[in-house]
């Protein structure tokens, strides 16, 4: 039987709730403030394989990205504003009073989903997002789906749009494979063979540099720790949407292993500096701050248009 409790109740009120999918091999609870992927748990392994909030307090404060669903636009836009059709949009200010991350303060991960539909295994949560909220464009109606089925869990995104927009989301979920303090004892192998330097405000330089040579060849299983290498950059996998396929593989000195696979064009990685490299952020998206870069691949979505993500995690343990 599917099991919904209550979470918590945001400040003015709102309901917070949690549902736990179950499999033969797994249990996974997904809350409906921001569509958070807020556990995993493993069969055989004795702790959480993801770093989320425990209270709508944290959920609501500063573990407001662990785990949740960043939407309209994930990551940096710089100078909050953007080239949208024949318009320029301008958006809430949010980092480094310049910048806008993450959509700002009205985006998805801060709303309270809907539950349109739910089993012992699938969860398909909805959102409307109103035309003009933080400057984004366009009456958006948005499903994630969550489907478990053994130890693999699929997250499929899909949005329709009135009016042209932006649009780029991506599951925010910090991983650590041994419950450890922090990730050191991790390694990880990566389908890219270009990342995007930063500047120091983390705004992509707009150069595409080859991994070859660089602390970011993840090509070959490579070992990371805590600042070896300092990550926080987009890893670029193609330039478009493509059929799901596998591009990532994390694995934990503990033997459990991650396989991500996604449609889409870039993979960013975070190392979690804010609080102490407890996990490492794995985010399946496209390329950041796209519509200010020129050559990147664009993320705008057209009036009537619709879009779907999928991205999906595979669980072993050696």
């Amino acid at each position: 039987m599917t099991q919904i409790t209550e979470f918590g109740r945001m400040a003015a009120g709102g309901l917070v709730q949690r549902i736990m999918l179950r499999s033969e091999k797994m249990q996974v609870a997904v809350l409906t403030l921001g569509a958070t992927l807020q556990s995993v748990r493993l069969d055989g392994v004795p702790y959480d394989l993801t770093v989320a909030a425990q209270s709508v307090t944290d959920a609501t404060g500063a573990m407001c990205y662990h785990g949740s669903l960043i939407a309209p636009v994930v990551n940096r836009l710089t100078g909050a504003t953007a080239q949208v059709g024949r318009q320029t949009a301008q958006f809430e200010k949010n980092f480094l009073g310049k910048h806008v991350l993450h959509s700002g303060l009205s985006g998805a991960q801060h709303q309270v989903w809907n539950i349109a539909d739910v089993s012992d295994s699938a969860l398909t949560l909805a959102l409307h997002l109103p035309d003009g909220q933080g400057g984004f464009a366009g009456n958006r109606d948005v499903t994630a789906r969550f489907t478990l089925n053994g130890a693999r869990l699929q997250m499929d995104v899909t949005v329709t749009t009135d009016a042209a927009t932006l649009w780029n989301v991506a599951n925010h979920s910090y991983w650590n494979l041994d419950g450890s303090a922090d990730y050191a004892g991790h390694s990880i192998q990566l389908a890219a063979d270009h990342y995007l330097p930063t500047d120091n405000e983390f705004i992509p330089t707009g150069v595409i540099a080859d991994v070859t040579g660089t602390d970011f060849d993840f090509r070959i299983q490579q070992s990371i720790a805590p600042q070896k290498p300092p990550l926080d950059n987009n890893f670029c996998l193609g330039r478009k949407q493509e059929p799901l396929r596998e591009v990532l593989v994390l694995r934990g000195a503990s033997g459990v292993t991650l396989r991500l696979s996604t449609t889409e064009a870039a993979v960013q990685l975070y190392d979690c500096r804010h609080d102490s490299f407890a996990a490492v952020a794995i985010e399946a998206q496209n390329w950041p701050d796209a519509p200010n870069k020129a050559g990147f691949p664009g993320i705008e979505l057209g009036a009537g248009q619709s879009r779907t993500q999928t991205t999906a995690w595979h669980f072993s343990k050696a």
